[in-house]
């Protein structure tokens, strides 16, 4: 669907598992599952003690070859940050200004898509510790006349590891995921009210808890459930609980109308080919014409929102996964990925016996038995994703410009991953 390539499901989760390597295999292969996510999930789990494979040496020739196999037409400019007590290296490729040509710039600022669910996740396990809610009460609890009347319960804790089955809502907000759709709508917004509100007159998928379906709507329900708990928005306990904490000076939950992206990374550029009234400013490489969208509405909000920069997702990730944002009792939330059937969720993996991957806020992705745990977000124009092993040997943030809407990106984003990771493989096909 259209939210699928706005909201980064599609180009960014998917880009793992969908791009083919070496003799076949997936890029990064969905785990066969684990015991399910509860909030009485022991830390003795399947994904926790599983034995991996020795962690490859950083190779930094390889992600500069890999940096320099950007496809000119598709990304207009990239960046890697790899860092770790197993090495570091940080470089880039393309043009992060056309109208100046200043290049990118890997400390700057971008916007990271559904990166953001990985803050709201936190918020709600940082709650769930401290008693104020219980991830086994149903939503319906917390938000009540917010469903619809006819839904069964959906726990908080499926929303958050997306086992809740609720449908997808309308595609209305999301337009018909064209880039001159979103182009002429860049500014528009939507409340997380009028979001949820389009699962009227909607079916569930499934019978929640009996199968993992990647749906934004769960982290717009999540997000609304933060706010009816704490009685504050979910920008100042996002502020509060993470941003302040950890220092993040880059990261930010703008308001919806707030379309600035100060200091960037780079500018982010939709190759247009209809007209939009002439309201955008254009540049032109190789033919094409491309509309700068780096000004646009982060109304996804808790979904896919908010603003960071490579160090700061470091910063996060590296005290997540260290226990300082939360406590023993639902830490292990995070590596914890239900023994469940995947249902039409490409980032885990194809056909009728593929098995969930993610977890509550994170996705398990492994190849040549090296696993890691992270996140990939997408808004237009940019493609991001932050991932690191769970010892924290190594730790890669990625964020490039596509100009498209299709996942033209997506065999270069998984080359760039693969690398930091010192691992091999040639991406041959792309993002269906």
């Amino acid at each position: 669907t259209n939210r699928t390539r706005w909201a980064g499901l599609a180009a960014g989760a998917a880009l793992l598992v969908s791009v083919a390597v070496g003799t076949g295999a997936p890029a990064f292969a969905a785990p066969v599952g684990a015991a399910p996510a509860t909030a009485t999930a022991t830390a003795a789990t399947a994904t926790a003690t599983e034995p991996e494979a020795e962690l490859p040496p950083l190779d930094p020739a390889a992600i500069r070859t890999a940096l320099g196999q950007r496809p000119a037409a598709d990304v207009t400019g990239a960046f890697v940050r790899v860092t770790g007590s197993a090495g570091g290296f940080q470089g880039a490729s393309g043009i992060g200004d056309l109208a100046t040509g200043q290049a990118v710039d890997p400390d700057g600022r971008f916007r990271i898509g559904s990166i953001s669910k990985v803050f709201t996740t936190a918020v709600v396990l940082q709650l769930a510790g401290q008693g104020r809610l219980d991830l086994d009460e149903a939503v319906q609890h917390y938000l009540p006349g917010v469903l619809p009347a006819g839904f069964p319960p959906v726990t908080v804790g499926e929303l958050l590891n997306h086992t809740s089955g609720l449908p997808t809502g309308s595609d209305e907000m999301w337009g018909d995921g064209s880039t001159a759709w979103f182009a002429a709508h860049r500014l528009d917004s939507w409340t997380p009210q009028q979001v949820v509100a389009t699962l009227d007159g909607q079916s569930m998928s499934f019978e929640p808890g009996t199968a993992q379906q990647y749906n934004g709507m769960n982290t717009f329900l999540a997000g609304m459930v933060i706010e009816r708990v704490t009685g504050h928005s979910y920008a100042h306990e996002v502020q509060n609980r993470i941003i302040r904490p950890l220092g993040l000076h880059d990261t930010s939950v703008p308001d919806a109308d707030n379309v600035r992206l100060l200091h960037p990374s780079s500018h982010a550029y939709l190759a247009v080919t209809t007209p939009d009234g002439d309201t955008l400013p254009r540049q032109s490489t190789g033919g094409t014409s491309l509309a700068d969208v780096t000004e646009q509405s982060p109304w996804p909000w808790a979904e896919g929102g908010l603003i960071s920069s490579a160090p700061d997702l470091d910063r996060f990730i590296s005290a997540l996964f260290k226990g300082r944002l939360l406590p023993p009792s639902v830490q292990e939330e995070l590596f914890t990925v239900p023994d469940l059937p995947n249902d039409r969720n490409d980032s885990c993996g194809k056909g009728p016996t593929s098995r969930a991957c993610m977890s509550m806020g994170l996705e398990r992705v492994e190849k040549d038995g090296v696993v890691a745990w992270g996140k990939t977000g997408s808004r237009p124009g940019y493609t991001s994703g932050v991932f690191a092993t769970r010892d924290l040997r190594r730790k890669a943030v990625y964020s490039l410009n596509p100009t498209g809407v299709v996942g033209a990106e997506s065999p270069y984003a998984s080359r760039l991953l693969i690398t930091a990771f010192g691992l091999t493989g040639q991406a041959h096909s792309k993002v269906s």
